[in-house]
């Protein structure tokens, strides 16, 4: 049986071996009226040295400057001790309203609590002697900062400077050898498209390199910081990398970087850096000054939409709005008004209320600024002399929204006020010389919580239109159509604004 099967198999294979021999043959001739052709196995293709060059060029850039740089980058860590108190409105007095007296004012779920946090972050040396600049949200609440370099040997560091309005940070340690430094670059010279690395210690992972390009600049109005103009970068940059540099490709830092957008709390292709000209300019002040001096104005200000300009009655939508005037500011001594559009500071165009900020913060107090403004559709020229900001500008956060229970079949559905009786003017400080009624609750998902309306907030005109008590207020509602735009003034920790109203 074996060998019939060894035959059978011996058989096939002279039969498997003259049909492809007869194929070979055939594949000269024409058969059934078509040429077969001989089939070939190409050969693999050639990987011509000089198309490849450029990209060859580039790699070795990169390593290039990674290596040089990241010799200057460190990674910080920080051991910080956080007290957190009550939340404010425990002792809100519409709090007390809807859940009666806080929860107490000496322990149990009020008392404050202690622990201890722990945190990375990155920075880069700016002298041999131990100068790093990093974020200062890195070492913000920090007992204990501790520096690691490239070699690994750690130091503890001191704080020098900080600055929370630009998030800028020093911090210094004093190393047994000199120090390599970064070299300054100047951020004025980047373009949309430069080549970038981020270098920095993202999750604790130190000396870490990412690539990418400059995506945006001049970002502002992000809710970062009180001074923004960053450069956007899809480098990515993950927790860790704040502090670090971000640098082009000749080794030149040319932003810090400082923060991402995300929706999930992890990088999402749109990281931010602050430019290393405004860096530069907030270091050289902390390390001489050991504070950062700024022009003030005293106003407060805000962009100009297209309803605000068609309720002002403004030509178009350029300028900045001055919602509120501080008593003896130097824009008050000027003469400047409530409502007054500033169009142009020193000859050239306010592009929005942060390119104004900016501008006016980097002119030397005691210099004066030449403003072009509109006051009631006349333009108007004031000089202000500059003054200094004040270290300490009042702040008032956030407070818990309520159901609304006022309703009206436009845009201010959803608010509930009340009046300003002498209760709540002595519980929440409101002098006398401010009247209107008080937000006591914004109704979820309305437009007045879209429109950024918080509870707290004093309504001091409708439209213009002054409004002194809750039946002022409703009258005054009553009659605005369902599709109306609404100008609000409201007061907020003592100061005025406007907030438009759209359906």
């Amino acid at each position: 049986m074996k060998s019939s099967i060894r035959k059978t198999l011996s058989l096939g294979a002279i039969g498997f071996a003259g049909l492809i021999a007869g194929i070979t043959l055939a594949s000269h001739f024409n058969w059934m009226g078509k040429t077969i052709a001989k089939s070939e196995t190409p050969d693999p293709p050639s990987i011509s040295r000089k198309a490849i060059e450029p990209g060859l060029a580039l790699q070795k850039a990169f390593v290039t400057v990674s290596n040089a740089v990241i010799p200057s980058v460190v990674n910080i860590s920080t051991t910080s001790l956080i007290t957190t108190h009550p939340n404010p409105i425990f002792n809100d007095p519409f709090f007390r309203q809807f859940f009666g007296a806080p929860f107490n004012h000496g322990g149990g779920r009020g008392a404050p609590q202690k622990h201890v946090e722990r945190s990375l972050g990155s920075g880069f040396i700016i002298s041999k002697d131990g100068y790093i600049v990093t974020n200062y949200h890195v070492i913000k609440h920090a007992t204990k900062v501790m520096v690691m370099l490239s070699d690994k040997s750690s130091y503890r560091a001191t704080v020098v400077g900080k600055d929370p309005m630009t998030d800028v940070a020093v911090i210094r340690i004093h190393p047994k050898n000199s120090l390599p430094v970064i070299q300054w670059g100047a951020s004025r010279s980047v373009s949309v498209g430069t080549i970038v690395l981020a270098m920095g210690s993202p999750f604790g992972l130190t000396q870490s390199v990412t690539m990418g390009i400059v995506s945006a600049l001049k970002r502002s109005n992000m809710g970062i910081e009180q001074y923004e103009n960053f450069i956007q970068t899809d480098a990515a940059i993950n927790p860790g990398n704040s502090g670090g540099p971000l640098v082009n490709l000749e080794g030149e830092v040319i932003g810090m970087n400082t923060a991402i957008y995300t929706t999930n709390g992890g990088y999402e292709g749109i990281g931010f850096a602050i430019p290393v000209d405004m860096v530069k300019r907030v270091l050289k002040d902390l390390m001489t000054k050991g504070k950062v001096v700024r022009g003030w104005l005293g106003v407060s200000i805000q962009n100009v939409t297209v309803v605000i300009a068609k309720q002002f009655h403004l030509p178009g939508h350029s300028g900045v709005l001055v919602s509120d005037v501080l008593p003896d500011s130097p824009a008050s001594k000027a003469g400047m008004k409530r409502g007054d559009v500033i169009l142009a500071l020193n000859g050239q165009d306010v592009l929005d209320a942060n390119d104004l900020r900016l501008r006016v913060s980097q002119i030397p107090p005691g210099t004066d600024a030449d403003l072009s403004v509109i006051r009631n559709g006349h333009k108007k020229s004031l000089t202000v002399k500059v003054g200094e900001l004040p270290e300490k500008l009042s702040m008032m956060g956030g407070q818990a929204p309520v159901p609304g229970n006022t309703h009206f079949d436009n845009v201010l559905n959803g608010i509930d006020v009340t009046n300003l009786d002498n209760g709540i003017r002595g519980q929440l400080n409101i002098p006398d010389s401010i009247s209107g009624v008080i937000i006591q609750g914004i109704a979820p998902g309305s437009q007045a919580e879209a429109s950024g309306l918080k509870r707290g907030d004093i309504i001091e005109e409708i439209d213009r239109h002054p409004v002194r008590s809750v039946r002022a207020y409703i009258n005054a509602a009553r009659h605005i159509g369902k599709t109306e735009n609404v100008l609000l003034t409201i007061v907020r920790n003592g100061r005025h604004s406007y907030v438009s109203l759209s359906p």
